[in-house]
């Protein structure tokens, strides 16, 4: 049996992305809201404030150690298993990577000791200072790693030399190129709408647990109030995005739709199973015209279908398919327990619902549904290029690689990772079966207490130890 050394470069940055995603649509957001919480704690001077925030800020140490360990894994593979692509676009997005270390990192190493450590040593005004620089440097590596990703989607600024390099021409640009600012708007608010939703589900568990009430009610006010917000927002930027796609990646949204013959006038397909060698989708449900109205926001408009381009330009078009309608299943889920969220709150039974209360802890993972499908939508849609339509995926991968060394080096990240992620859970859940910390505001003594004695749906208890 052959063992194709792209296909399984492709298996194996797919399990360390899949996994390493997971931490920053966490962390960009969760230090954002402990951002707030000290902020309010400053302003108002409510301790059930402080309370919040070091419960929080306990997850978020977690979640960030773990971030930090899967996150330098990344770099490796490009020179391991991508050094024709590092090679052809070290000029352009080498800087971009080490804009991100020299800004986002070193902001968020300086200032993270002052987060975790510092509560006694500095006043409040200084805790709440280091909490916002924390929060601003999730958000610029954030920035500088979309802003790679985007010119790898949509290139420009560049020049390519005789030799098949890629030299910077235009660093705005670069930068800023063409589907960056829709990028990164809908994808730092998915993160943000995935933190929400832990953020609900754990208000609800503490709720429903009897112990920190209070706490669980904070926190499930301040997620339902911002989802409010950032749900139809994030729905509404992922229009604006899918309007930049239909511009400059007509094949992607083409496999997004399942839209083989393009034209005026495209129908809609809701649901059916793509046939990419019979060019036809099988088993479908399709309303007509109706592609054309939410892609081009016209009965008639005109849109590009997969036989419009030669068949080795087009992505696998079932795995785009199927993750793009996960992702528009879980927002619009999402929509409706916000909705039903203000229905309760309104007859007075938010908080007494035991049925709502059940089904939020169970929403817990529904932003990182969202974020994977996301993902796989954006980068598998971009087959068969690593930088759309100038570097093929097939001529991006190491030369001397060969398939048992990506079998080798696969089956050791797997085993790490496997190690790593279940421990961190077990960990976050633990700070959570605690509750937050019970502090006294006089002279704020730490007394954790314990877990509850009956065991609460969703968030099953057992000795972390």
């Amino acid at each position: 049996m052959s063992l194709d050394p792209v296909i399984l470069s492709r298996v194996q940055f797919v399990w360390v992305v899949a996994w390493h995603i997971l931490l920053p649509a966490f962390t960009v957001g969760i230090a954002s809201y402990i951002t707030l919480l000290e902020g309010l704690h400053v302003w108002t001077g409510k301790p059930i404030y402080l309370r919040v925030s070091k419960f929080w800020i306990r997850i978020f140490a977690v979640s960030f150690g773990m971030g930090v360990v899967s996150g330098i894994v990344m770099p490796f593979q490009f020179g391991t298993n991508w050094s024709r692509f590092a090679d052809a676009t070290a000029n352009v997005v080498g800087p971009l990577f080490a804009y991100e270390g020299l800004t986002a990192f070193f902001l968020e190493a300086a200032f993270l000791g002052v987060l975790l450590f510092g509560r006694k040593l500095v006043p409040s005004w200084a805790h709440f200072v280091a909490a916002f620089m924390v929060g601003f440097g999730t958000l610029l590596s954030s920035f500088w790693i979309i802003a790679v990703n985007s010119w790898m989607q949509t290139p420009g600024g560049y020049t390519i030399g005789p030799d098949g390099r890629f030299f910077p021409a235009d660093w705005t640009a670069i930068v800023f190129s063409a589907s960056f600012p829709y990028r990164l708007a809908h994808t730092v608010s998915g993160f943000y709408v995935t933190t929400a939703f832990v953020v609900l589900a754990v208000g609800a568990y503490t709720i429903r647990a009897g112990k920190f009430v209070a706490e669980g009610k904070l926190m499930l006010r301040m997620a339902l109030g911002f989802l409010t917000i950032f749900v139809p927002l994030q729905i509404g930027l992922g229009d604006a995005q899918g309007l930049n796609t239909l511009e400059h990646q007509p094949a992607k949204l083409a496999a997004m739709e399942g839209l083989w013959d393009g034209g005026s006038g495209v129908p809609a397909s809701i649901i059916g199973i793509p046939n990419q060698a019979g060019e036809k989708n099988d088993f479908e449900i399709a309303l007509p015209k109706l592609g054309s109205l939410y892609l081009t926001h016209s009965w008639d408009g005109a849109v590009k279908g997969l036989k419009d381009f030669p068949p080795d330009q087009r992505p696998p078009v079932i795995v785009v398919y199927f993750a793009f309608r996960i992702m528009v299943g879980v927002g619009l889920l999402m929509l409706a327990i916000v909705a039903v969220g203000w229905l309760l709150r309104w007859r007075g039974k938010f908080y007494d619902a035991v049925w709502y209360l059940k089904g939020l802890q169970w929403t817990m993972p529904l932003g990182f549904i969202a974020v994977l499908a996301g993902w796989t939508t954006t980068e598998v849609g971009r087959q068969p290029w690593t930088v759309y339509g100038l570097l093929r995926t097939s001529d991006s991968v190491s030369p001397s690689l060969t398939g048992a060394n990506v079998v080798l080096s696969l089956l050791l990240y797997m085993a790490i990772y496997l190690l790593v992620y279940p421990t961190g859970i077990r960990f976050m859940l633990r700070i959570v079966w605690n509750g937050p910390l019970d502090a006294d505001p006089e002279n704020d003594t730490k007394v954790e207490s314990g877990r509850p004695a009956e065991p609460v749906q969703a968030l099953p208890h057992g000795d972390a130890s």
